[in-house]
């Protein structure tokens, strides 16, 4: 490896770095309608958990630059296990992996400037190669998490060993789960709907916690969550996105009706279960915030320069 393309790997590996720890935590520290914020919680998770988690697979998303995806979505979760005891980020990691793959070989070809067109053909390059070993190794993955809401599939059960390759799996489960439509749709959703609703909210002017809030709901609002799906039924799913329509013709993040709105569709969303979380369309805020961050597209929100290593002080939003 010559010097130049040392520098280049060093870089991409810092920069995913980066952008997986602040993606993460801005996701999460959103108030975002029946989702964990610095306000409210679950039972079972807190704010400062993900919070804990997001430093936790940062530093292994940095690792794309030589590891296969599904070696990154194992040690993901085998370090978020490591330091808390819940599952707050198997979506977001299955859907990560792929895009920091992806990221390091955009960013490590000479003169590499790497744009959103750039980034999803890289991205569409990685899932075309994933095998049955990231397969074998995401199965895993899932099972460590045990996420909720999982239950039993007709086919490419995560209990069994894996016969097709990592995409074909999740291509088989993409009418049922929208972390696995990306894989099968090359990102269709991340690219084409979370990030023009993100960087539409912050080119408003909106605050950064405000835009991520305003994507979420622009999200959900068209594209029905397949967790509450899964747990409740399809038109359990409809019905809040119907509400969150509302919410948004109500004005949103941006006026007082709409706030108010935002707060009576999260007492509706809030069970001692967590039944109507819209935890699958938090991880596709979060996947389109590390698109937007990994390619520098927002000067308020560009990685710091020199230094590889953040203090949870230097990426907790202000």
């Amino acid at each position: 490896m010559t010097a130049s393309a040392a520098d280049r790997a060093t870089g991409a590996a810092r920069r995913i770095e980066w952008a997986t720890a602040l993606a993460c935590i801005l996701e999460a520290s959103a108030e975002k309608p029946g989702n964990v914020t610095p306000t409210r919680g679950f039972a079972d998770v807190s704010y400062p958990d993900f919070v804990t988690s997001a430093l936790a697979i940062a530093p292994v998303m940095a690792q794309a630059v030589e590891r296969r995806p599904g070696q990154l979505v194992l040690e993901a979760v085998r370090a978020t296990r490591r330091v808390v005891q819940a599952n707050t980020n198997l979506g977001i990691v299955l859907l990560l992996a792929p895009l920091a793959r992806a990221y390091a070989r955009a960013a490590g070809r000479p003169g590499a400037d790497p744009d959103p067109a750039t980034l999803r053909r890289a991205t569409e390059e990685v899932l075309g190669e994933l095998t049955v070993d990231d397969a074998r190794l995401a199965y895993e993955a899932i099972r460590l998490a045990a996420p909720g809401g999982l239950g039993a599939a007709p086919d490419h059960d995560v209990r069994e060993e894996p016969q097709v390759n990592l995409r074909e799996a999740m291509a088989a489960a993409a009418g049922r789960d929208h972390v696995a439509g990306e894989y099968a749709t090359g990102y269709g959703l991340t690219f084409d709907r979370v990030l023009p609703a993100l960087e539409d909210a912050l080119a408003a002017g909106l605050e950064v916690r405000q835009a991520v809030a305003e994507a979420f709901l622009r999200v959900l609002a068209t594209t029905p969550d397949t967790l509450i799906a899964r747990k409740l039924g399809p038109s359990a799913a409809a019905e809040v996105s119907e509400r969150a329509r509302w919410v948004l013709v109500a004005g949103g993040v941006r006026t007082r009706r709409g706030r108010a709105a935002m707060r009576s569709l999260d007492r509706f969303l809030r069970d001692p279960a967590n039944r109507r979380n819209p935890g699958t369309t938090a991880d596709l805020v979060a996947a389109g915030l590390f698109v937007h961050l990994v390619l520098g597209r927002s000067a308020r929100l560009h990685p710091p320069v020199p230094s590889p290593r953040l203090a949870v002080g230097e990426v907790l939003p202000r």
